[in-house]
C-alpha cells in the first residue's frame, strides 16, 4: 500500500440502488502512516503474526503487525454480513487497548458497531497468548487495535 495515495469508490446500495461514495483516505491512510506497526515492517516477516487463521466458521481473521520495538496492532476481519459479540481474541499484553479503526464506522458509511473506542484486557489465556479482549465485531468490516499504553 502506498501511504501517499487515496482512492474514491463507489458502492451502490444493494436495495435501493443509491450510489454512495466511499473515501479511503483521511483516518485510513493517517493510521498508516501514524502507527509504526502497520508499516515499519513491511517486508519482513517479524512484522506479521498471526493469531487466528483458522476461525472458518465464522469468516474471521486475526493477526497482529508489529514494529521493530515489538509494539504491535491487532487486526480483526469479519468476512461475514453478521454482527459477532462477545468474540475472544488471545492479545500479547494486557490492559486497555484502543479501537483505533473501525471500517463499519458511520464516518465511512457503516452502521456505527464497535466496541465504543476501547476494551479492557483480562488475564484470560486465548490463542497461545496470556491475554485477551473480548470485542464486537462489526458486520463485513476490519476492526484495529492497540495497546493504549502505545497509543
Amino acid at each position: 500500500m502506498n501511504p501517499e495515495m487515496a482512492g474514491d469508490f463507489r458502492l451502490t446500495d444493494a436495495e435501493t440502488g443509491e450510489v454512495q461514495e466511499l473515501s479511503v483516505d483521511g483516518e485510513a491512510i493517517r493510521a498508516y502512516r501514524e502507527k509504526l506497526p502497520l508499516h515499519e515492517l513491511d517486508f519482513s516477516n517479524q512484522g506479521f503474526q498471526w493469531v487466528d487463521n483458522n476461525d472458518s466458521d465464522n469468516s474471521i481473521l486475526t493477526y497482529l503487525r508489529l514494529d521493530k520495538e515489538g509494539k504491535a496492532c491487532l487486526c480483526v476481519c469479519n468476512f461475514t454480513p453478521v454482527v459477532r459479540e462477545n468474540y475472544r481474541v488471545g492479545v500479547p499484553v494486557g490492559g486497555a487497548w484502543r479501537e483505533a479503526l473501525n471500517s463499519d464506522a458511520p464516518f465511512y458509511g457503516g452502521s456505527g458497531v464497535g466496541n465504543m473506542g476501547r476494551v479492557i484486557a483480562t488475564d484470560t489465556p486465548c490463542h497461545g497468548r496470556p491475554h485477551s479482549i473480548t470485542i464486537t465485531l462489526p458486520p463485513l468490516a476490519m476492526a484495529l487495535f492497540e495497546p493504549e499504553a502505545d497509543a
